[in-house]
């Protein structure tokens, strides 16, 4: 018991607390604006279980500071099974959402379902940042940008075959390219990538995408896909409808027109932005934005202070995962992009996506708590 006391004395001491309370500040306040937009309804399930998350949440973030991710990243090769295993597990036990992705598993004995690919988001950027750590000096031959390209590929097809989830698929493509970028990948491969991407773009397009998605797409651009609202774009006005209400203090917590009338779509997880718009104004919106950019801020930083050329590639990942779901929430309920469901971080509501949050977080934490030297690699991206 007094080892114990004394480890955690040490990962409160040494661990970035910072960084902690900025996950717990945004998940009380998410936590707050899901009951704020489910209270009429009269079932306090979700509030219980977001609330359970968080103590869990925060128990993981110690946990995560304590655990030393060398040790975790040395078995790459069971990390790269546990993907595969644990997102083919959809195929089985698998159920499919609101959005028609199957992307949840359901077991009868877990009060929740589970979404692997939150977790494999994860376990993805430890194998990317060990495998460019391992070709740190030969970054951009052919056998480093083969290895982890094709494992980006592999995930990524995995996901989009079995669960159909291209929202999902894109927060590993744009984590490989950030990562990428940021070790050190010459640009002559990103040139050869779009090329390639460009390439196989029809066929994507006639063969990998519904035909709802092509109109989600289309109908940004051309108003004619939907003329009346009423289809594709009905999700997009009814947010866009929700932050106009809001105007610039809100309607007040408690007291959005379409939150609580229960006309708002997703209005606790995709949509919880324009529910705190509706009812917090466009004050709420910029405090959500503030946290959440502070967040990704303090991942960079901790990255940047780090001498270890891995450990740096990891916070980089990490913040990268949690931009790319900031900008996309943010802009689906915008109007800018085509609606894809994508959680916001600490905010929307789900058991599993607050969890890996604070295991990410926990992850950047970990390695401020012991910045291992490394002489050979000073920047994020050697020359």
């Amino acid at each position: 018991m007094k080892k114990l006391g004394m480890r955690l004395l040490e990962i409160f001491k040494k661990g970035d607390m910072i960084l902690l309370a900025l996950c717990a500040v945004a998940s009380v306040f998410g936590i707050v604006m899901i009951y704020a937009a489910t209270y009429v309804e009269g079932n306090t399930r979700m509030i219980v279980i977001q609330t359970a998350s968080l103590f869990a949440g925060i128990v993981v973030y110690l946990g995560m500071t304590a655990l030393d991710i060398d040790i975790l990243a040395g078995q790459r090769t069971i990390l790269f099974l546990f993907n595969a295993i644990f997102i083919a597990m959809l195929l089985v036990w698998g159920i499919e959402g609101s959005t028609g992705n199957r992307s949840w598993l359901h077991f009868s004995f877990l009060p929740f379902n589970i979404q692997p690919a939150e977790v494999c988001k994860l376990t993805y950027i430890v194998i990317l940042a060990k495998t460019m750590s391992i070709h740190r000096n030969r970054v951009s031959s052919l056998r480093c940008v083969s290895n982890i390209t094709l494992n980006m590929l592999f995930i990524v097809g995995e996901i989009v075959v079995i669960s159909k989830d291209m929202g999902v698929a894109l927060i590993f493509v744009f984590i490989f390219l950030v990562m990428a970028y940021a070790g050190g990948v010459s640009g002559w491969w990103f040139l050869g990538g779009a090329g390639a991407f460009a390439a196989v773009s029809p066929y994507l397009w006639s063969h990998i995408l519904r035909n709802d998605q092509k109109n989600r797409i289309l109908a940004i651009i051309d108003p004619s896909i939907d003329p009346t609202g009423e289809g594709v774009l009905w999700q997009t006005n009814k947010n866009l409808e929700a932050l106009r209400n809001g105007g610039l203090s809100g309607q007040g917590l408690f007291h959005g027109d379409l939150t609580n009338a229960g006309t708002l779509p997703a209005r606790h997880t995709d949509s919880i932005f324009c529910s705190i718009g509706e009812q917090l104004g466009l004050i709420g919106c910029l405090v959500v934005l503030l946290l959440l950019l502070a967040l990704v801020a303090r991942c960079i930083y901790v990255g940047m202070k780090s001498p270890d050329y891995m450990n740096r590639l990891i916070c980089i990942g990490i913040a990268s995962m949690f931009l790319f779901q900031i900008l996309i929430n943010i802009g689906v309920c915008l109007g800018l992009f085509p609606v894809i469901g994508l959680a916001l971080p600490f905010f929307s509501y789900g058991g599993s996506s607050l969890m890996t949050s604070f295991m990410a977080a926990g992850i950047v934490s970990g390695i401020r708590m012991r910045p291992a030297p490394d002489i050979s690699a000073h920047y994020i991206r050697p020359y």
